[in-house]
């Protein structure tokens, strides 16, 4: 594997490979085990043309983990704000020797055009799509499936059969879903995606077996429910809902977890509006919710993609 850009670039061997190890690494990282200092010499730039906290976070840890010097570009402060292009931002860390490149952007297209100015400059670097606009969040979905696989007691090759997921929210912005139903059906899980009508996803969504508009025909019988933010941002000066409307119809309350099965696990993506998508006291039940350990797996599954970038 050269580069993370997307799931449907990863066969299934890739994927199984990936997740083995993030659950090693995962059991290495709770016991807080050496794992010595595999990419050692290696650099490694975090080029986030967008605000991030667990994704950026996870990176830095990841990469500092496995050995490798870490270097967050400040954008903010960088020659971007001057007019400089994706292009030559791109080229000019791989001229200072970077090994790995973790990019977020949110232009789509923007991961494949750095992957084309790299080899077209010769250069050996790795891509990591750390989130493309709507369009794709491959490490997210990676690790959701790595915290699912964890939670039902499953190593990678069994993957997710049996189990219906169900996935409610902002799906027309949301490249967590666009990476979770895909990867979450190649697995063999039944897919739900739910959302208002003007929320449905602009994205391709055969993978998916269910696509509604109703929350409680998304939720029944579901041993997963995933709930998305409303993303603010990309509306622009007008939001087409209330909130509280939204949380009434689609927000995850214990009331609404009711139509799932008994057993059935939440989780988020994060950041979470609180009271709008998710409940208090349904995002902190930790008999049910997974959104910590979400968080947690970050670290282990993003480290696992560095192992098999680099053929560990």
């Amino acid at each position: 594997m050269k580069h993370l850009t997307d799931i449907g670039a990863l066969s299934d061997q890739e994927i199984t490979s990936i997740l083995s190890r993030a659950l090693a690494y995962d059991e290495a990282v709770e016991k807080r085990e050496d794992i010595g200092a595999p990419l050692a010499g290696r650099i490694q730039f975090n080029l986030f043309y967008e605000n991030s906290t667990r994704t950026s976070l996870s990176f830095d840890l990841a990469g500092r983990k496995m050995g490798l010097e870490v270097v967050n570009v400040p954008v903010a402060a960088s020659s971007i704000h001057k007019g400089e292009s994706l292009r030559d931002t791109v080229l000019t860390l791989c001229a200072q020797g970077a090994d790995a490149m973790v990019l977020r952007a949110s232009g789509a297209g923007s991961i494949d055009a750095a992957k084309s100015a790299i080899k077209s400059a010769g250069f050996e670097t790795r891509v990591i799509n750390a989130g493309e606009g709507a369009f794709g969040h491959p490490t997210q979905a990676l690790l959701d499936a790595a915290t699912l696989l964890k939670a039902h007691h499953r190593k990678a090759e069994e993957g997710l059969d049996g189990l219906t997921i169900s996935i409610i929210g902002d799906l027309s912005h949301s490249r967590v879903a666009a990476s979770c139903s895909k990867l979450f059906a190649r697995m063999g899980a039944t897919v739900r995606l739910c959302a208002p009508e003007d929320l449905l996803p602009v994205w391709k969504s055969e993978d998916a077996a269910m696509v509604t508009t109703s929350r409680d025909e998304a939720i029944k019988d579901a041993d997963v429910v995933m709930a998305l933010r409303i993303q603010t941002e990309r509306f622009g000066d007008e939001l087409p809902l209330d909130p509280q409307v939204y949380r009434s119809d689609y927000g995850l309350s214990m009331e609404a977890l009711s139509f799932a099965k008994p057993a059935a696990f939440v989780m988020h993506p994060g950041p979470m509006n609180r009271g709008v998508e998710i409940d208090n006291d349904v995002a902190d039940d930790q008999s049910i919710s997974l959104i910590l350990q979400q968080v947690a797996m970050g670290v282990p599954l993003r480290m696992a993609v560095l192992a098999e970038l680099f053929d560990l």
